[in-house]
């Protein structure tokens, strides 16, 4: 599978797919944030590290692909590698937190965000071709 970006697929969405995403990602937020204030921000930081638009995203994608095929295995496929690109983002934010976290303290946020930034993008990056090398051997060995 090649990794590529496909604005026309902005405009073949509904407008309101676009506000059940928004709403969504804010309720998320909305949660995380009370969490925070009566938990404090070290429980509330780990809601917010929830991919908060992930499931309506992954719900539409099935709707869609459902619509364009019929039968669920397609779009259930499609909605499997929308999760396995999720996860694979997910452990670079993980080294984004631990970046963040660590380094705020002693260097300045431009350079420490910088830097957690770059590292989020190479560790996501490095899993995805993982990933993409781990198939094509087991596609061999069986």
């Amino acid at each position: 599978m090649k990794v590529a970006v496909n604005i026309a697929a902005v405009y073949r969405s509904k407008w309101y797919e676009h506000i059940i995403r928004f709403a969504f990602g804010g309720a998320i937020r909305l949660v995380a944030g009370i969490i925070a204030n009566h938990y404090g921000p070290e429980i509330g930081g780990l809601f917010l590290a929830f991919p908060a638009i992930f499931p309506a995203t992954a719900t539409l994608l099935e709707k869609h692909e459902s619509q364009k095929e019929p039968g669920k295995l397609r779009a259930r496929q499609v909605a499997g590698i929308d999760a396995a690109g999720a996860s694979m983002g997910s452990v670079g934010l993980i080294v984004f937190a631990i970046l963040i976290w660590q380094g705020l303290s002693r260097y300045p946020l431009s350079g420490v965000l910088s830097l957690a930034t770059i590292a989020w993008l190479l560790v996501a990056m490095m899993a995805w071709w993982t990933r993409k090398i781990l198939v094509k051997i087991l596609r061999f060995t069986t």
